[in-house]
């Protein structure tokens, strides 16, 4: 989108700060798969006033009752197999090891064996640019990969890859250490400018600012041009894995931890939950484009927030997020709708250069967002707003990302599945259950996949049970399609801790529930996964779209637990001990 717009985002954000209810949304049918979905429409596109609901009741009942009058006669199991949620396992941080070397096959190859077993769909890995460029600007090493990825295959399973641009350590879980290319924080050096900043001047050098997307800062090429020269050479070097169907998804790594967000509560800089982190925008080149938009919009003497607290304060501590603070005036909104849309301008221009690499594979794209659960509760929903999402109750800070990611026909991936209420903290005013619910139910609604992980390590039954629930939040359909299902779920990760006898018993029984007590299915069609050539991104959103996707829809409902419960009941009183258990520690 043209930088020309920037300056009239301001006045628009007037438009959307009402209480919306927004009954007279057009229909969006999440069926199995955006696939059906768009056929379905097409089906119904001659019918008007049945394309229109007046309550998200009468969506969910419209998409349990949609059938195709033509669908041939199913046995009980292909009815369930479209209940069927495929479950990935993310493989260790640091499987390939910073000096590029697979070092454990056999252990690797012993552990994958135990996954298929245990009828795992497939494995999820990092792709390191701090490994694989490390050596200099374009010299590519992909051996170990090639070496793990042919593993994989041998083994029966599926891969997911994520490409991975950031730095692996100074997030929650990082128990490994791999920096960007050693090349690229040498330019840092000289011109730390290149790194996000928070007010203070610190410096965050696990990801590249976005205001160095468009510069030939880098020997001549830009940030987005590096990130799509490395995509461009793993289709290359991947080609035949790619052909024989190994790698069915590409995660484009998007910013810290491979999430689309600003690096709002960085660990290594002192944060500790549930801080309400900082802004990321004080380097030298989104200082000046804020000035210019700013400038555009008939406000050259606004700059950027300076009263908006530190990484560990909360919000009524600070002028900026404080009850009728800062956030809530012309110039607060008006930074954070420029804030949030060069986060958004960010991910649509790279995933559009992945989709240019991929065009034709069978596989699909997927960008990742993360679950910032905490401080939701409240009207100012800091936390969020610091890591770039313009998310309130009158604002809708997750559905301008789907919309952005259904031109390129992505899949949304979210985080926190296994988190409940109950087990966070008071003083957090976290609510990772309503946030899940916003955050899928805004895909569902965008018409496109949504998928989703664990947060944290957890082993226990309450945990496999809440991702259960999120996987179909309407329970099974044993007629055939569920009113409501994920894509996928990736869990968080192959461990030793995981593969111990009782803990693994108890995920063997979370896989078989997640596929609706069906066995391991190698046909992805028969849960209507089609995997068809990548098509080409659709054209741009205009900033009216994207500012039209912030009016709040109401969610989707959840039912109360699960009906695949991995205790074999509604919920499980078990399930409820332990939750109750772990909360005490939280």
């Amino acid at each position: 989108m043209a930088r020309t717009t920037l300056g009239t985002l301001g006045a628009k954000t007037k438009l959307h700060h009402g209480r919306y209810l927004c009954r007279d949304v057009p229909f969006q049918n999440p069926l199995g798969s955006a696939e059906a979905t768009n056929t379905a429409w097409r089906q119904r596109s001659n019918k008007t006033a049945s394309t229109f609901i007046t309550s998200h009741r009468a969506v969910a009942s419209e998409i349990s009752t949609t059938q195709r009058e033509d669908a041939p006669t199913l046995t009980f199991n292909e009815k369930m197999l479209a209940n069927y949620v495929p479950i990935f396992v993310m493989l260790p941080l640091g499987v390939v090891t910073i000096d590029n070397a697979l070092e454990d096959k056999d252990t690797l190859v012993k552990q994958l064996k135990e996954l298929k077993k245990a009828g795992v769909d497939g494995v999820m890995v990092d792709v390191w640019w701090g490994i694989i460029e490390s050596k200099g600007p374009k010299q590519y090493d992909w051996s170990a990969y090639r070496s793990m990825f042919q593993a994989v295959q041998e083994c029966g399973l599926k891969l997911q890859a994520i490409m991975s641009f950031h730095q692996c350590g100074g997030n929650v879980g990082d128990i490994v250490t791999i920096p960007i290319p050693q090349w690229v924080l040498d330019i840092g050096e000289s011109n730390p400018d290149i790194f996000y900043t928070n007010l203070k001047g610190n410096r965050n050098r696990e990801y590249l600012t976005l205001g160095v997307d468009n510069l030939p800062l880098f020997n001549g090429r830009t940030a987005v041009e590096i990130y799509s020269d490395y995509l461009k050479s793993f289709r290359e070097n991947m080609s035949d894995f790619l052909e024989s169907g190994l790698i069915i998804d590409i995660e484009v790594g998007l910013g810290p931890a491979g999430e689309l967000r600003y690096p709002s509560y960085p660990e290594t800089q002192g944060w500790a939950f549930p801080g309400i982190g900082e802004f990321q925008c004080y380097d030298k080149y989104l200082k000046a484009e804020f000035k210019e938009a700013a400038a555009i919009a008939g406000h050259p003497e606004w700059d950027l927030p300076d009263n908006a607290g530190e990484y560990n304060d909360t919000p009524e501590s600070t002028e900026f997020f404080k009850s009728n603070g800062t956030y809530l005036t012309e110039k607060g909104k008006f930074f954070l709708t420029w804030y949030s849309y060069k986060l958004l301008s960010h991910g649509d221009q790279i995933l559009d250069e992945a989709n240019k690499v991929f065009l034709g594979c069978k596989l699909k794209l997927a960008a990742k967002v993360s679950g910032i659960h905490w401080w939701y509760e409240t009207d100012n929903h800091a936390a969020e707003l610091t890591a770039g999402y313009y998310n309130l109750k009158d604002r809708d800070g997750y559905r301008p990302i789907a919309r952005m990611l259904s031109r390129h026909h992505a899949i949304l991936n979210f985080t926190c599945l296994e988190m409940k209420n109950s087990e966070q903290s008071a003083d957090a005013k976290s609510a990772p259950q309503e946030l899940v619910q916003q955050v899928l139910s805004g895909g569902w609604r965008e018409n496109i996949e949504v998928a989703g992980e664990n947060a944290l390590a957890r082993y226990d039954s309450a945990a496999y049970d809440q991702i259960l629930l999120n996987a179909r939040p309407n329970g099974i359909n044993k007629d055939g399609q569920p009113k409501l299902r994920m894509y996928g779920v990736t869990y968080l990760r192959l461990v030793d801790e995981l593969l111990q006898e009782t803990n693994f018993d108890i995920f063997k029984t979370f896989v078989k529930k997640m596929h609706a007590d069906q066995d391991y299915c190698q046909d992805s069609e028969k849960y209507n996964h089609r995997l068809g050539p990548l098509e080409r991104s659709k054209p741009k959103f205009s900033t009216e779209d994207l500012l039209d996707a912030t009016k709040p829809v109401e969610p989707f409902p959840w039912d109360k637990e699960t009906d695949m419960s991995v205790t074999g009941g509604g919920g499980g009183l078990l399930s409820y001990l332990i939750s109750k258990i772990f909360s005490l520690f939280k």
